[in-house]
């Protein structure tokens, strides 16, 4: 029997920035995941916009994480094949792995790691065991599950996902290379749907490492042939459904690996146990389309170990009552319902028929526009742009619309 007074369950990115976070702190803690290094693994791959890279800094963690990951200082915006603006926005990119990794390199080596899966947990007001699958057992105060998606243990105390919306989104994961040039024109893209039957809110270039890599991101069913067609001919799919997009981006060509991966919109139902507390997509997860995921496992862990574990620590038990604190929390509670209703929100401006919502998408338009021609009216000239990347060799190509087989979807 080992006993800690925080089990955390499940070494993503929350659970991971949870470990950390408190081993700093000095509380004596367990982080229990079945790799001893995280595997490749298709989920976030880049952190963009002051607001969410300051919700990232609230953990204590990224100047040391962020030194490791390519940066680009200035987005350009563009739509129907028109640059609208040079948006003097920070886009960091970093594969998920390569992001979770460097966070366990700062967890402090007081952090004990288990490398096993839990195999099941029993609670009281006090405290909490849980089984793992190398027949060790933890006796601790608190059990912080951050295992993601995975329902057994959840099922076990009662807890039970709900499935708001299947399918909602499907994110596309590839390398994105410039044809008979060292480089594309600008350090990072977003590039906007012309068409609202194409079912694409957006799709974004940015850099990671010394490629050019890139999220698509499609409203489709899971069984919809596109995606096949996608998987077997990327670069001529993608010029179909996005016709104008080479005025921007030059011709090009996704010689490699695409990985293709469906969101569901869930919830949680009994969630609210004794010695027992949920985070990130383990107690809500929302739609990649919109960005919010990181933004909501940042401000879990950040709430949860920097102000509510040290008052629960300062006394005895971990009833429900305790517990309760951290999901009535204002800025997590604000987090939640800001990430579900731009999950929903984003879907409608994007591919819903109604005049509205087509109002929407001209006034996001315009006001692109608007933003652009001011700043080119007002800014000073500057050479401060975000760093061109030079992409590593790619298979020659004669054209942009080659391809080559690929591997499963992620």
């Amino acid at each position: 029997m080992k006993y800690t007074d925080i089990a955390i369950i499940g070494g993503g990115l929350a659970g991971s920035t949870a470990a950390a976070m408190l081993g700093r702190a000095g509380i004596a803690a367990v982080l229990v995941d079945p790799h001893p290094v995280y595997p490749r693994d298709f989920r976030v791959e880049k952190l963009s916009g002051d607001e969410q890279i300051a919700r990232f800094r609230n953990t204590g963690l990224s100047e040391a994480v962020l030194r490791q990951a390519a940066q680009a200082n200035e987005n350009w915006i563009a739509r129907f094949g028109i640059l609208l603006d040079k948006a003097p926005r920070q886009q960091i990119g970093i594969l998920y792995d390569a992001l979770v990794n460097a966070i366990r390199a700062e967890i402090p080596e007081g952090v004990e790691k288990i490398f096993a899966k839990a195999v099941s947990i029993s609670t009281t007001d006090d405290r909490q065991s849980i089984v793992l699958s190398n027949r060790e057992t933890i006796s601790a105060r608190l059990v912080v599950l951050a295992n993601g998606l995975n329902v057994g243990l959840r099922q076990t105390l009662g807890i039970e996902r709900q499935i708001v919306s299947p399918c909602h989104s499907i994110s596309i994961g590839f390398d994105i290379f410039p044809v008979s040039r060292p480089a594309f024109a600008f350090p990072a893209l977003t590039y906007f749907s012309e068409r609202p039957s194409d079912r694409i809110p957006y799709l974004t270039l940015f850099p990671v490492g010394n490629k050019m890599r890139a999220n698509l991101f499609v409203y489709r069913g899971a069984d919809d042939p596109w995606l096949r067609e996608f998987r077997l001919a990327p670069a001529k799919t993608l010029n179909a459904a996005l016709p104008k997009l080479e005025r921007i981006t030059g011709a090009f060509t996704v010689p490699g690996e695409i990985k293709i991966r469906p969101a569901d919109l869930t919830i949680n139902t009994g969630y609210l146990r004794q010695g027992v507390v949920l985070v990130g997509d383990a107690f809500l997860s929302t739609c990649p389309v919109t960005g919010t995921g990181t933004d909501k496992v940042f401000t879990d862990v950040e709430r949860l170990c920097n102000v509510h574990i040290p008052a629960w620590l300062a006394t005895e038990g971990m009833g429900e009552n305790k517990i309760a604190a951290f999901y009535d929390d204002p800025l997590k509670k604000a987090c939640d319902e800001w990430s579900i209703a731009k999950a929903h929100h984003f879907r409608s401006v994007s591919i819903d028929g109604e005049l509205y919502w087509q109002a929407q998408r001209w006034a996001r338009f315009l006001a692109w526009f608007g933003r652009g021609f001011l700043r080119q009216i007002f800014s000073a000239p500057s050479d401060e742009r975000g760093p061109q990347v030079a992409p590593a060799a790619a298979p020659s190509s004669s054209s942009s619309s080659s391809s080559s087989s690929l591997s499963s979807s992620t």
